[in-house]
């Protein structure tokens, strides 16, 4: 139940950003992060393969490929926080999202290369073409685009979701370790990140608008 309702998040917030054009992020991955976290990185992968299989019937026919980046996101959030205790402060939660967002631009960069010769139609498209135009060759100028792209996403994403796993029952939070209850704690960690991911996502559009 809880693995269909993680679903449904990645479901609502991915149509969301597709259907309001929503630029640089995507908005697709907070409920695989709360899976992850609370269920564990294998449940939180079943989430996010769910998301993939439904949008790609239903409204984003381009994103069952990206499946494959559902599975390593869920892998990395869960036994980073889960196993590695990743999650214990703001510096290290963080640090994982970054690594997330990198693992994320690896996965998916030869998907956007070879499937969709390097442009898939989303907002990302305008920061590859940024980069090609400055002398970038195509495969590095995905691998960047993607790179900006999912580090606002994916600290958006986990921020997000870090205030969702902390609304829920501390029963369900057995053996997480999360931000500690201070004047920052994990209330503050959600917002900074936040805040960081939509900075950069800003910034990010508004320089691959020219502008």
């Amino acid at each position: 139940m809880i693995v269909a309702l993680c679903a449904a998040l990645d479901v609502f917030g991915g149509f969301t950003a597709k259907t309001l054009a929503v630029p640089v992020v995507y908005l697709d991955t907070v409920g695989t992060f709360v899976a992850a976290v609370v269920l564990g990185p294998w449940w939180g992968a079943a989430a996010g393969v769910t998301y993939n299989v439904v949008a790609s019937l239903t409204f984003d026919p381009g994103t069952w490929p990206f499946g494959v980046v559902s599975i390593v996101v869920a892998l990395l959030w869960g036994y980073g926080i889960r196993r590695f205790g990743l999650g214990r402060s703001a510096w290290s939660f963080f640090g994982l999202g970054l690594v997330v967002a990198v693992a994320s631009a690896i996965a998916a960069s030869p998907i956007v290369l070879w499937l969709y010769g390097g442009a898939t139609g989303s907002a990302s498209d305008a920061i590859t073409f940024l980069f090609e135009l400055v002398g970038l060759d195509q495969g590095l100028s995905v691998f960047v685009s993607n790179l900006v792209s999912n580090s606002a996403d994916k600290l958006i994403a986990g921020s997000v979701g870090l205030a969702l796993v902390r609304a829920l029952p501390e029963t369900y939070l057995a053996g997480v370790q999360l931000p500690a209850r201070t004047r920052f704690g994990l209330l503050g960690t959600a917002a900074a990140g936040l805040a960081i991911g939509l900075a950069l996502g800003v910034v990010a559009y508004v320089w691959a608008s020219g502008g």
